[in-house]
C-alpha cells in the first residue's frame, strides 16, 4: 500500500479539539460546549459562590478566607481559587513579605459576578422561614406517601 492509498494521518488521529468551542459563536449556557457553562458552574458551585461572596467583602489571605468559608478543605479552596482565577474572576497576589503571603481579591469581572451572587444569597437568607416551612411540608408529604407504600 502506498502512502497515497493509506488513510491520512489526520483521519486516523482523533480530533482532540472536538469539544473546543468556536470563540466567534454567541454564548449560550444551555449549549453543551459553551464556555459560559463551565464558568457558571465554577462561579455558582458550592465553594465558588461562597468564595466569591466572601471576597466581595474585600481581599483575603488564604487562611482567613478558609476560616470565612467555614467547612471548605484547604485542598478544595485551593482548587476553587485556581479555577476562579483561570476564569478571570479572582486575582492572586504574592505579597513580598517574609515569609511570603498570598492575598486573593476580585477582578472587575469577579466583582460584578460576586455582586449578583451576594444578592441571591441575601434573597435566600431573607426567605429562610418560608424555605424551612416548605421543606417541612414537603418532607411530611413524602413521609406520608412512603408510609402508605
Amino acid at each position: 500500500m502506498t502512502s497515497t492509498d493509506s488513510p491520512s494521518r489526520a483521519a486516523q488521529t482523533p480530533d482532540l479539539n472536538a469539544d473546543v468551542v468556536d470563540p466567534t459563536l454567541e454564548a449560550d449556557v444551555f449549549a453543551r460546549g459553551c464556555n459560559s457553562r463551565a464558568a457558571l458552574q465554577n462561579a455558582t458551585g458550592r465553594w465558588g459562590a461562597l468564595a466569591l461572596a466572601a471576597l466581595n467583602e474585600g481581599p483575603y489571605r488564604f487562611s482567613a478566607l478558609r476560616r470565612r468559608v467555614d467547612g471548605v478543605s484547604e485542598r478544595m479552596l485551593s482548587q476553587t481559587l485556581q479555577t476562579l482565577e483561570r476564569d478571570g474572576l479572582v486575582h492572586r497576589e504574592v505579597l513580598e513579605t517574609i515569609p511570603p503571603k498570598v492575598e486573593y481579591s476580585l477582578t472587575e469581572l469577579g466583582a460584578d459576578v460576586a455582586a449578583k451572587i451576594t444578592a441571591l444569597i441575601e434573597l435566600l437568607e431573607s426567605q429562610v422561614p418560608k424555605i424551612v416551612a416548605s421543606q417541612a411540608s414537603y418532607d411530611a408529604r413524602n413521609q406520608l406517601s412512603l408510609s402508605e407504600s
